[in-house]
């Protein structure tokens, strides 16, 4: 069953720039009602949502300042209380941070976890909600396994665990709130400009090898997937988009 973006209120962490701005772009071609841009980065945050109102329409991108391991309960509440229904939210946030393991697990696992959470009890039907869908950007790193990342690998690994166990058919079918992932590879953005490993001293010139071998893709690819997994995605599957090749279920 295909689903719309017609008329959705969508939120999308770390929306700025990269990725998250380009599905928040997406999303509003195919038709979503607003896209809600959450981002620690104030000045790119507002120049973005003026972009996509410029394109899209008046007041169909919205900015607000985001911290998303620390203003989780503001911002939320000051969402629910703009919007009466949120119907997607797209866990994009997310950091590669070799210097520090603990901010890694901070943002890409813990910060997901609790706005995911957070979001499937506004959206779930036993709670008077209407239902929706959670879109969490896992990764390659998800699934597949090399030496050089262990850290941001373990934290990829987790989301698609994660995912998988919320938007198990069981918790589909009582709350009506879809959990799905994208697994992006190689993507030109900020987050993969010169990318260290944890032991970069030994094994740079390895793992610059075996960057340049990799299948490489532009945002816009990863944006095309995010639409793509959203029509047509069951609760808990998760998606690879790699080299701008068509996506395909891992």
């Amino acid at each position: 069953m295909a689903r719309e973006l017609n008329n959705k209120v969508v939120v999308i962490t770390g929306g700025a720039v990269g990725i998250g701005c380009e599905i928040a772009g997406r999303y509003l071609q195919r038709g979503a009602k607003v896209t809600i841009i959450l981002d620690i980065d104030e000045i790119q945050g507002q120049e973005t949502a003026r972009n996509l109102c410029t394109k899209y329409g008046a007041n169909r991108a919205i900015f607000m300042k985001c911290d998303v391991t620390t203003d989780l309960e503001t911002v939320s509440k000051k969402i629910f209380e703009s919007f009466k229904n949120v119907d997607v939210l797209v866990n994009n946030a997310g950091i590669l941070n070799v210097q520090s393991s603990k901010n890694t697990i901070d943002v890409n696992i813990q910060a997901l976890i609790d706005w995911s959470i957070t979001f499937w009890n506004h959206m779930r039907k036993e709670k008077n909600g209407k239902g929706g869908t959670i879109l969490n950007l896992a990764s390659i790193y998800g699934y597949r396994v090399d030496p050089y990342l262990p850290v941001y690998q373990a934290s990829k690994f987790a989301v698609m665990g994660f995912t998988k166990s919320l938007g198990h058919e069981y918790n589909y079918r009582r709350t009506g709130v879809r959990v799905i992932a994208i697994c992006p590879g190689f993507t030109e953005t900020k987050l993969t400009t010169g990318v260290k490993t944890w032991d970069d001293e030994y094994i740079a010139e390895d793992f610059s090898n075996f960057v340049q071998k990799q299948l490489w893709q532009k945002v816009d690819a990863v944006g095309n997937a995010a639409v793509e997994a959203f029509e047509k995605g069951n609760s808990g599957t998760a998606w690879l988009i790699e080299g701008g090749n068509p996506i395909a279920e891992v």
